[in-house]
């Protein structure tokens, strides 16, 4: 997904640039970058993270970064910032989330405006080169961010550096977060898209940015120069998965909700008479860790940690481009405890299932180990629908998710329709029943259950309405 970071302060930025950038490094594994202006040039560095580090890679350049305004990010995508020599003057553009229509739009400032672009290795355009052109098509920035936004088939969250200051942009429905700090000692403020990520630099959050509201910040002062809009569809896998930990979105804070989430799958096993006898509740670490935590408490059985996760060295699978090589990095980077596995039945929480290939290869790894049975619980409902907003799976088609796959299998059909996939969607129907029985034997669990999406959108305390949940029923 990404994650972006500003500063804007009366003094030196560099390093709350450094840190608060590094401090997304969560959100993503291939690139990250800086760039901080000292008044009349940008110092920029970009670097490959894919196998070592943010910090490790930008220690040597943080020395030559002088200047008081400066962003940086962490992306699974394109190199970034940008910066750009243009007639509303030079800026320096960073952001977040997914363009789909980004041919056309390609297309059109080519022929429109006769604007260039630098073609990748790939054939491929930078999403925020073109982001930035959009916004070089208009008269001034706020314009340019406005023109932006209406043009991009997705979703686009922002910080540009331009006019002395940060313009920070969340995206037109507030899919992702964007939040602003003001400086302990008053000296400057900064903008995340991570509220955690500025706490340990002398940072407090003064500000959360509401769906399509554009602020223009400067050390002194925060100003809204575009209101907020009234609708709102942000995505719930921030708090599923995707968020740290210590991180709040609207008032909700990520650890708090997956503990809910876990008292309410525990609930939902009560009420559907599907609570079974085990000896340990595990999560799959890390995020599966609290949701377990949840679980257990609610039902009171005994919580425990047999897998443990060896981070040192190895980086997030699923970022990894090729199948194999993400198989290979999630098998290396859990370790089993045997006397936590070997005779014992265990009820093993995730926070989902994409394609479910690593899962099962778990599985067979803990029933080799001596495992007696293994059930599985799975913190949201099964993901049926690609992503169209944020980039949630590097899945080259959508049928490759388990739940494509199961309804596939069921129906009969080589690709399943989206109305078919629709009618699997229904929590507890016949044929949602089907696809889980059939997961449940492809992944090799005892049994296995997922969380209805009504009790999942619950245990992240915001109103319904302001959460995106197409990946689960299709609908916007």
């Amino acid at each position: 997904m990404g994650g972006i970071f500003g500063a804007c302060l009366n003094d030196e930025c560099a390093m709350d640039i450094f840190f608060g950038t590094d401090y997304h490094s969560h959100l993503g594994a291939r690139r990250g970058g800086m760039a901080v202006f000292d008044g009349k040039h940008y110092n920029r560095a970009i670097h490959n993270i894919e196998n070592s580090p943010f910090r490790t890679k930008f220690e040597s350049d943080i020395t030559d970064m002088k200047g008081h305004i400066g962003i940086g990010c962490i992306s699974d995508g394109y190199p970034q910032p940008i910066i750009l020599n243009s007639r509303i003057g030079t800026i320096a553009v960073t952001g977040v989330g997914r363009i789909n229509n980004k041919y056309e739009l390609t297309k059109r400032l080519i022929d429109e405006h006769n604007v260039h672009f630098t073609e990748m290795s790939n054939g491929g355009i930078n999403d925020t080169e073109l982001v930035a052109a959009l916004i070089c098509c208009k008269d001034n920035v706020v314009d340019g961010i406005r023109h932006a936004q209406d043009m991009i088939d997705g979703s686009m969250t922002m910080i540009i550096s331009a006019d002395g200051g940060l313009y920070a942009a969340r995206d037109k429905y507030g899919r992702t977060p964007l939040f602003v700090g003001k400086k302990s000692d008053n000296t400057g403020h900064c903008v995340s898209l991570e509220s955690f990520a500025y706490t340990n630099l002398g940072y407090r959050t003064c500000y959360e940015t509401g769906p399509g509201e554009i602020l223009f910040i400067t050390p002194d002062k925060v100003t809204s120069v575009v209101a907020a809009g009234s609708q709102m569809k942000m995505c719930a896998f921030l708090w599923l998965y995707y968020g740290f930990p210590t991180s709040d979105y609207e008032g909700q804070n990520v650890e708090q909700m997956r503990y809910n989430c876990g008292q309410s799958m525990a609930g939902q096993d009560a009420a559907n008479h599907t609570t079974v006898d085990v000896d340990y509740v595990a999560g799959i670490p890390d995020s599966g860790t609290p949701h377990a935590i949840g679980y257990a408490n609610h039902s009171g059985i005994h919580f425990a940690r047999p897998l443990i996760k060896y981070t040192p060295t190895w980086p997030r699978s699923f970022t990894a481009k090729e199948q194999s090589i993400r198989n290979l990095i999630a098998q290396m980077k859990l370790t089993p405890v045997n006397a936590l596995i070997h005779g014992k039945k265990l009820l093993l929480i995730d926070d989902s299932i994409v394609r479910g290939t690593q899962l099962r290869g778990l599985m067979n790894t803990l029933f080799d180990y001596g495992a007696k049975e293994l059930h599985g619980r799975i913190a949201c409902p099964p993901i049926l629908f690609g992503c169209k907003y944020l980039n949630f799976t590097r899945s080259s088609s959508e049928n490759e998710n388990i739940g494509r796959r199961a309804i596939a299998k069921l129906e009969g059909y080589d690709n399943a329709s989206d109305e078919c996939v629709a009618e699997y969607a229904e929590f507890n129907s016949e044929k949602y029943r089907d696809m889980v029985e059939y997961i449940r034997k492809a992944l090799n669990f005892t049994t296995l259950e997922y969380h209805s999406l009504d009790g999942m959108l619950n245990s992240c305390g915001v109103d319904k309405c302001k959460l995106c949940t197409y990946c689960w029923n299709g609908k916007e």
